[in-house]
């Protein structure tokens, strides 16, 4: 740690930069890009002062002051923290992992019409108001959403279950996404309108390993009409819009970048497509964000996560478009050691 605030101590933070990444113009130092970290790494990152604080904004003054301390130019702000939205799904066992298929609870239009379907009340959005004292200067919060269109209904609905529905009652499958895009496009309208908020983040996987969760022409039209009003309405704020979508997206890229228009792509594996690969395939139509692979990242040595990180940050220097960080997040069995010799990487350039 002490190699890290060596070099972060006088390094000042400028959202600017991950303005520059988006379009693809150049930076005057590597920008680094997370879409999460873990409690344990907050905790480590985070001045005393935020620790020992006591109020109501605590837990945003760690991550904030994590984010600062870690040399990014901004900070995410997780749904949960804000808790402005939320669709509740019944309890199921919590795992390291869970089925697609726990926790549903709609099955028909009796329990569709039944559900408790969460009012995104614009009062709530205050918050992001009063957090502005608490950023420090030249960075900006990046929210992002309590899961996407096809997360919540996966969650709400099931996975097999939803698979059922969409061929035995379109009408219904059409109206349970909808329910879900019409809430989420005014949680991200009215968040995007804050002096605080720089950017956002539409988190929603789609993919599995070899192919999307559900076939493009489904995505196309259920999921995809949604993201689209989702960043034209983040647009409409003079704000870009990433997205965070795990799988194999290879077939809906087009979709991705030409027709809902996201400003920056996030999460990839290598066994998917390495992200030197997705940067030569696709950087030049959007901003590559992160991409050292997860499992590469928690079982190579530092020093192989170091030189990687280097050869990548080589790799898209002349034409800019790319921010360094993980494929998916810092997650608690992540080893600190390889985290802090991907990012000071970037901070030694």
């Amino acid at each position: 740690m002490e190699q890290l605030f060596s070099l972060t101590k006088n390094r000042k933070p400028d959202f600017k930069n991950i303005l520059r990444v988006i379009k693809h113009e150049p930076t005057d130092r590597p920008v680094l890009f997370e879409f999460f970290l873990n409690q344990l790494l907050y905790e480590k990152l985070a001045d005393r002062e935020a620790l020992e604080s006591s109020d109501e904004f605590r837990k945003f003054r760690i991550i904030i002051s994590a984010f600062r301390n870690a040399g990014y130019d901004y900070v995410t702000i997780p749904a949960s923290y804000s808790n402005v939205l939320k669709f509740e799904r019944a309890a199921s066992d919590q795992k390291n992992s869970r089925s697609l298929n726990e926790g549903f609870v709609i099955t028909d239009w009796e329990s569709f019409n039944a559900y408790p379907w969460p009012d995104p009340d614009e009062k709530q959005y205050d918050l992001f108001d009063r957090l502005l004292p608490l950023v420090p200067e030249g960075m900006k919060l990046i929210p992002s959403g309590p899961g996407g269109v096809l997360e919540n209904a996966i969650d709400l609905v099931g996975y097999e279950n939803l698979c059922f529905i969409s061929m035995m009652d379109e009408d219904l499958c059409r109206r349970i996404f909808d329910a879900i895009g019409e809430r989420l496009l005014l949680f991200y309208t009215n968040i995007a309108r804050y002096e605080s908020v720089g950017a956002m983040i539409y988190n929603d996987d789609w993919g599995f390993k070899t192919q999307t969760m559900f076939s493009p022409e489904m995505l196309r039209e259920y999921v995809f009409p949604w993201c689209k009003k989702i960043t034209q309405a983040v647009h409409d704020c003079g704000k870009p819009v990433i997205l965070h979508s795990c799988g194999n997206l290879n077939e809906v890229m087009d979709d991705i970048i030409d027709e809902m228009k996201f400003d920056g792509k996030h999460s990839f594996e290598d066994i998917i497509i390495p992200v030197e690969e997705a940067f030569d395939k696709w950087g030049s139509r959007i901003a590559i964000m992160g991409g050292i692979d997860m499992n590469f990242l928690s079982t190579a040595s530092p020093e192989e996560v170091s030189a990687r990180a280097a050869l990548l940050l080589e790799q898209t220097r002349s034409t800019g478009g790319y921010a360094l960080g993980s494929g998916n997040s810092i997650a608690g069995y992540v080893p600190v050691e390889n985290y802090l010799a991907m990012i000071i990487a970037g901070l030694n350039k």
